[in-house]
């Protein structure tokens, strides 16, 4: 019997898993098919495929099961996250996340507290007043934190890094300081004592709150910069291109794993981690590897990205949440409206005032924030997603499962509120591009923002900074632009040209030596590189 009972599981786990990798391929084919509709993109694809199998699975079980899987936030979190932050920093254009690195800290640091704060204090006020009392203040808090967190994943899609440069810097990298700034809320508010408020407890939050960002980040580099020196130094290239791959692949899964069980951010971790491997790590391999791990990260990122949408899609069916609040649905659309609201109130709130800070850094006019700019870059950050899915199940279920009320309401409003953004507001964002950054303004900023192209067209991403040593030489024009601080507008202003050819300089003199980097050539036994070399030695 027991033997009978554990075949049958089994054959139910594989008619699950044949269903949803039939599901994940028919996302790609109606995605790809859809690719020059300025209404769609994967992400509404899957969640509505989602909804579709979902809505199916529904009625075959006669209401008793909407999903495949169960939801777990470990899945979440252990695999499929971490793909998509690293593949994130990986192919980050360097040159323009690090010309716009204050802006992006100013909005994804400084304004998800804004957020964080807006949400918490307005679900305090107004969630009372709909007679939900069963909330506790880390529970108001820990919404805060929740949908605070953008979908950088949704929205990323929908802008184009080719079209809009410096939004799609500004945009990508908010969104990925803000999913750390998030969770690292989230963690701070679990361990935070709230039975006794006082000032030392706001010092300590705050403390603890800077400590995970700092350490986080070290961890990520200390990572990045280890398997650059491994592979250099031991170069497994000579022997088999395989192993420099997996060193590749395994060094920043590693990176996050330690980062969870430290306690600490692994998003922030992994996404430096990234950024470090692109700079060194990958021009010590060969370049058979290059073109391997570009394109492995790119699709285990792209996979990880359809399965979270596609899962949420149907988990929005969910027949056991919404049985434990069927009595109350005008309550669970005023809290979800609620939510909304505070959401674009929140980012309101830290958009348009940050975007002027950062305006007085800005020598020119052309390198400014405009106000078209500002609206695109607060509607795109509007979506909520699987970050706050996962955060929502974290705080208010058991292991995929809810059983109070309060609860239930809480997850099917993070439910509707993450549907609702992602497939309105995710739709509508193209066309607000559109109509906001008309095709002469792109061309303007294309001219000003964008890296020149590059015979290796494929390789742009990870190349990026090659581009920037030639711009950032010393030269009369580069010591004209420094400027000493005499107002607020020089306190704020970064002489970036400056700062990139300080960091050049150490870079050349000591990171690559040590580390490897862009000019370390390895060459395989045999290959052309080899007798190349070879022949110059004998010259």
């Amino acid at each position: 019997m027991t033997l009978e009972l554990g075949s049958a599981s089994d054959y139910g786990s594989i008619v699950s898993i044949n269903i949803f990798v039939a599901l994940l391929s028919a996302c790609i084919v109606i995605g790809h098919l859809l690719e020059e509709n300025r209404w769609m993109n994967e992400s509404v694809t899957a969640l509505l495929i989602g909804l579709c199998t979902g809505g199916v699975i529904l009625l075959t079980t006669e209401g008793k099961n909407s999903r495949i899987l169960v939801f777990s936030e470990d899945l979440f979190f252990i695999y499929l996250l971490p793909p998509i932050i690293f593949n994130a920093g990986f192919q980050v254009k360097k040159k323009q996340f690090f010309r716009n690195f204050m802006t992006i800290i100013l909005f994804g640091a400084v304004g998800t507290l804004i957020s964080f704060v807006i949400i918490s204090l307005g679900a305090i006020g107004l969630f009372q007043r709909l007679g939900i009392e069963a909330l506790e203040i880390s529970d108001f808090l820990a919404i805060g934190a929740i949908f605070s967190a953008t979908d950088s994943v949704c929205t990323l899609q929908v802008l184009n890094q080719d079209e809009t440069p410096l939004l799609y810097s500004l945009v990508f990298g908010e969104g990925v300081v803000n999913d750390a700034t998030s969770v690292v809320l989230f963690n701070a508010i679990q361990t935070l004592d709230l039975g006794h408020l006082d000032s030392m407890t706001f010092v300590k939050f705050v403390g603890n709150f800077l400590y995970l960002f700092a350490t986080s980040t070290f961890l990520g580099v200390f990572t990045g910069l280890l398997s650059a020196y491994i592979i250099k130094k031991l170069y497994f290239g000579r022997h088999s291109t395989d192993r420099e791959v997996a060193i590749m692949i395994l060094m920043p899964y590693l990176s996050y794993m330690l980062a969870e069980l430290l306690d600490l951010s692994g998003i922030l971790t992994v996404f430096f981690c990234g950024i470090v491997m692109s700079h060194y790590t990958w021009h010590n391999v060969t370049e058979s590897s290059r073109i391997t791990t570009k394109h492995a990260f790119a699709t285990l990122s792209f996979i990880a990205e359809i399965f979270i949408f596609l899962y949420v899609g149907m988990d929005a069916l969910d027949i056991e949440k919404w049985r434990l609040v069927s009595q109350s649905p005008v309550k669970i659309v005023s809290i979800s409206s609620i939510i909304l609201g505070l959401v674009m109130v929140g980012r309101a709130a830290f958009v348009f005032p940050l975007s002027f800070l950062s305006n007085l850094s800005k020598k020119t006019g052309s390198q400014k924030i405009t106000f078209r700019e500002q609206v695109v870059i607060w509607w795109a950050g509007l979506m909520r997603g699987a970050v706050s899915i996962a955060l929502a199940y974290n705080k208010f279920t058991n292991w995929g499962h809810t059983q109070l009320p309060s609860n239930a309401i809480m997850i099917t409003s993070t439910i509707i509120v993450v549907l609702f953004s992602t497939l309105v507001f995710g739709i509508l964002t193209k066309p607000l591009v559109i109509l906001l950054l008309p095709t002469r303004h792109l061309s303007r900023e294309l001219s000003i923002s964008s890296d020149p192209p590059s015979p290796k067209a494929f390789l742009a991403p990870l190349l990026n900074h090659g581009q920037v040593s030639s711009e950032m030489e010393t030269g009369p024009e580069t010591r004209q632009n420094i400027l000493r601080p005499s107002s607020l507008r020089m306190l704020l202003t970064i002489p970036t040209s400056s700062v990139h050819h300080y960091w050049r300089k150490f870079d050349d003199a000591v990171m690559r030596p040590v580390f490897g980097g862009r000019g370390f050539m390895p060459y395989v036994p045999g290959s052309p590189t080899e007798r190349s070399v070879h022949d110059g030695e004998l010259a």
